[in-house]
């Protein structure tokens, strides 16, 4: 078997109740279009790895025995993408209408930071390494 920890992450899928709002969401603040989609899912490309929003009716069939949380339960992960210019970026996203929830903040270990959630509740974070 290949050594998993070598590998890149491909794909990681969000289960979202609000298929089109979320869908539209990830359009306007992150400025591209789907590269695959149907009628309960739409992929993006974030460079290297792709993001798939599922309609979450479709979430038992591969979770299946497990369950899905409801977005009521919180955060339970962070995505990060890299920036050069955190409070730039902070700007666009206002522009754009989102509300941050929290930043831009320096933090001890170096880095520059401000997150918002997509309407799912899906915590995004924008990091920018201080000097």
């Amino acid at each position: 078997m290949e050594n998993l920890g070598s590998m890149n992450v491909d794909v990681i899928t969000l289960f979202v109740e609000d298929f089109q709002k979320t869908k539209a969401f990830y359009q306007e603040v992150f400025g591209f279009q789907a590269v695959y989609e149907d009628e309960v899912s739409s992929v993006f490309h974030f460079g290297n790895m792709s993001v798939n929003l599922l309609d979450i009716s479709e979430s038992h069939e591969l979770m299946n025995p497990g369950t899905v949380a409801a977005r009521e339960s919180g955060v339970r992960f962070l995505l990060t993408i890299r920036v050069d210019d955190v409070d730039a970026v902070c700007d666009e996203l206002a522009k754009r209408g989102v509300a941050l929830l929290n930043g831009p903040i320096d933090r001890p270990w170096g880095v520059r930071t401000a997150s918002f959630v997509d309407p799912a509740g899906h915590a995004w974070e924008i990091a920018e390494q201080l000097a």
